[in-house]
C-alpha cells in the first residue's frame, strides 16, 4: 500500500552518517540517480529567527551536499502567511552564511511557486484526484474516524466541473476562511491518518508578506513541499523525523502530479539540548512578553542569540557534526556545546586580564610614581600570536576573593603573613595586612614586592608556595561592564508534558556586574572580539559595547564540567 513506511536493513541499525550511505547507494552505478548531481535544500519558515535545533538540519542540508560536491538550495517556506516576515528572511540569511554555507544563486521563495502549485492542484481535481470540501473544522475532525474507523466526507463524490468551479471561486476570494478546503482523494479507510483525504488548500484571507493579497488560498506544505523539490530538482530531500509519516503523501503528490523529478525523502531525529526550548512559537513568546531582551540575547538558542553570547560558527559546527546522524530521538547535554566552544577559544581567544570584582592592593615598598611595562603573552600555547605590554605601578586591582584576612586550610592565595605569590608576568609579592573601612569591610590589601622577581621568577630560585594572582594596573585599568550568563532555564526538561515552560525560568540566568576593572588593551575591543580573561572564563565584546563603556558577555567558563559517556 501507498501508505506503509518500511525500514530496509539499510536503515536499522543506522550508522551516524546513514544518510551518506543512502545516498552514496543513489548516485552508485545502477542507483536511481546514477551520474546526477546531488542536490538537496533548506527550506526554513520564515516566522522566526534560526535556532541551534535548526543548525543540525542546516549543517546536514549543507553539508551533504559538500561532502558530494554538489548543491544545496535555500528556499524560504512562505505558503503560510502568518507572521511571516522578512525580517526573519534576512536574518535567516545572515545566520547560515555565518556559519560558513552559501547557496549561490540558488535562493527562492515557496511563494514563487503558487501560480504552479494551483495548475497542480487543478490537474489532480480534473484526474478525479481532488475534491473541494465543505466540512467545517469541527465537522472534519469528527468525520475523520479512528483506528480501524475509516474516515467519512459527504463531498468526495462531487463531481469534476464542480469541484474546478468552487476551487476556482476559492482563489477568486468568494469564500470566507474555514468554509471550504480542497483535498487530495486518496484512502479514507488509511492506516496513516495522513493519507486520509488530507487537506491541500485552505483559505485564509491574510496579507502575505510577498504576494500581498494576491491569494487568499494557500498550499499545505505537505502538498507544496514535494512540487517545489522536484521543480528545483532535488535529489534528496533531508527532513526531520516528524515527516517520516508524511514521506507516503510526499510520494503521492510526486507521483500523481506532471512533475519533472522524484526526490527521495530521508528523516532523520530532530536535535535535542537539555536545559533549553526549540520551539519556534514558545520562544516568540519569551520575546514577546519581555522575558527576554529579543532574538538575539545571549540565552537564547537562537543562532544570532548563541552568536551574541561569543559562540564561534566552528565550535557550533563541530558541535553538529559530533553528536551524528540517527534516528533515533536523543537529547544532548547543553554542556557539550560549551565544550565545543571552550575547545576552539582555548585555541583562538587571545588572553587578558580583567578583574570582575575589584579591590585595590598596595604594593607599600614599591618605588612611588613608579611606571613599568611588562611582555605578556597573547596565547601560551600559540608563540606565534605574539605579545603585547601591559603597565604596572605600585597600585593595582585584583579580584576580592583573591584575599582572605583569615584564610581556610590550603588557602594559597593573598592574606597576612602569607606565602609569597605571583603576579602574573610580574612580580612576587607578599601580603602584609589590609585596610578596613568603619564597616569593617576590606578596603585596601597591602604587599609588598621582590624587586629581584622580575617576570615572576625569583633570583635566588626559591620555590613559590602561593597562587599566580591575575591583576590590572589601577592607572591605566578601563572601566567594564560584565555580563555573566547561566542557562535560561534551571529545570533540564522544560519543555516535558505537564510543565509550563515558563515556571521553569532560572532567575538568576543573567548576572550584571558593573564596574569591572579591565586592562587598557581591551579599549579598542569590537563587538564580537574574543578574549580569554584569565582564570575567569571566556568572554567577548557585546554589540553593545563601545569605547566609552566596554561591554562584555561571558561565552562560558574555563572549567568543562563535561564528562563524555562512554
Amino acid at each position: 500500500m501507498a501508505d506503509e513506511i518500511k525500514t530496509t536493513a539499510a536503515e536499522a541499525p543506522e550508522s551516524r552518517n546513514f544518510i551518506h550511505t543512502f545516498i552514496e547507494e543513489d548516485i552508485a552505478q545502477g542507483g536511481q540517480f546514477e551520474g546526477m548531481t546531488v542536490h538537496t535544500r533548506f527550506p526554513p519558515e520564515p516566522n522566526g529567527y534560526l535556532h541551534i535545533g535548526h543548525c543540525k538540519a542546516l549543517t546536514i542540508d549543507f553539508g551533504t551536499a559538500e561532502k558530494f560536491g554538489g548543491l544545496c538550495n535555500l528556499r524560504m517556506d512562505d505558503t503560510n502567511p502568518t507572521k511571516e516576515d522578512e525580517e526573519f528572511v534576512e536574518a535567516i540569511k545572515e545566520d547560515i552564511h555565518w556559519l560558513g554555507f552559501d547557496w549561490g544563486d540558488r535562493f527562492f521563495y515557496g511563494s514563487d511557486y503558487f501560480e504552479e502549485d494551483y495548475r497542480q492542484a487543478v490537474g489532480l481535481i480534473k484526474k478525479g484526484l481532488a475534491y473541494v470540501c465543505e466540512l467545517s473544522p469541527e465537522e472534519f475532525r469528527a468525520h475523520r474516524g479512528d483506528i480501524g474507523v475509516p474516515a467519512t466526507s459527504p463531498y468526495r463524490d462531487r463531481p469534476i466541473e464542480e469541484s474546478l468551479d468552487l476551487f476556482a471561486r476559492m482563489r477568486a476570494g468568494e469564500f470566507p476562511n474555514g468554509t471550504m478546503t480542497l483535498r487530495a482523494k486518496i484512502d479514507l479507510t488509511s492506516g496513516n491518518f495522513n493519507m486520509r483525504d488530507p487537506v491541500i488548500y485552505r483559505i485564509n484571507h491574510m496579507h502575505h508578506h510577498r504576494q500581498g493579497d494576491k491569494w487568499c488560498i494557500y498550499p499545505m506544505y505537505d502538498f507544496a513541499h514535494p512540487i517545489q523539490d522536484a521543480l528545483e530538482g532535488i535529489t534528496h530531500s533531508l527532513c526531520s523525523l516528524e515527516f517520516e509519516a508524511h514521506r507516503p503523501l510526499y510520494n503521492w503528490v510526486i507521483e500523481h502530479c506532471d512533475l519533472p523529478a522524484h526526490p527521495r525523502q530521508i528523516e532523520f531525529a530532530r536535535l535535542g539540548i537539555d536545559h533549553t526550548v526549540m520551539s519556534k512559537r514558545k520562544l516568540r513568546r519569551l520575546v514577546e512578553e519581555g522575558r527576554v531582551s529579543g532574538w538575539d540575547d545571549p540565552r537564547m538558542p537562537t543562532l544570532c542569540g548563541l552568536r551574541r553570547r561569543g559562540y564561534t560558527p566552528k565550535s557550533i559546527r563541530n558541535f553538529t557534526d559530533r553528536i551524528g546522524v540517527s534516528k533515533v530521538p536523543s537529547v544532548v547535554e547543553y554542556g557539550f556545546l560549551e565544550h565545543c566552544l571552550r575547545e576552539d577559544l582555548n585555541e583562538t581567544a587571545q588572553r587578558v586580564m580583567a578583574v570582575t570584582h575589584p579591590i585595590p592592593l598596595t604594593i607599600t615598598n614599591y618605588p612611588e610614581g613608579k611606571t613599568e611595562l611588562f611582555e605578556i603573552e597573547n596565547n601560551p600555547g600559540h608563540p606565534e600570536d605574539g605579545t603585547r605590554n601591559v603597565a604596572f605601578s605600585g597600585k593595582l586591582y585584583v579580584e576580592a576573593d583573591d584575599f582572605l584576612e583569615t584564610p581556610v586550610p590550603k588557602y594559597k592565595r593573598l592574606y597576612p603573613d602569607g606565602p609569597e605569590c605571583r603576579l602574573k608576568g610580574a612580580y612576587l609579592i607578599r601580603c602584609t595586612g589590609c585596610k578596613k573601612n568603619e564597616n569593617g569591610n576590606i578596603t585596601e590589601i597591602l604587599c609588598t614586592y621582590d624587586p629581584d622577581s622580575r617576570g615572576g621568577d625569583p633570583a635566588d630560585g626559591r620555590k613559590v608556595k602561593g597562587a599566580t594572582i591575575h591583576w590590572v594596573d589601577a592607572a591605566t585599568a578601563v572601566d567594564a561592564e560584565v555580563r555573566l550568563y547561566d542557562n535560561l532555564f534551571s529545570d533540564p526538561d522544560p519543555d516535558a508534558p505537564g510543565k509550563n515552560f515558563l515556571d521553569c525560568l532560572n532567575p538568576n540566568s543573567l548576572t550584571v556586574v558593573e564596574g569591572a576593572k579591565v586592562e587598557t588593551s581591551l579599549s579598542s575591543a569590537k563587538p564580537g572580539d574574543h578574549f580569554q580573561f584569565m582564570r575567569l572564563g571566556y568572554f567577548c565584546a557585546d554589540k553593545d559595547s563601545t569605547p566609552e563603556h566596554l561591554v562584555f558577555n561571558r561565552s562560558v567558563s574555563l572549567k568543562d564540567g563535561f564528562k563524555a559517556k562512554k
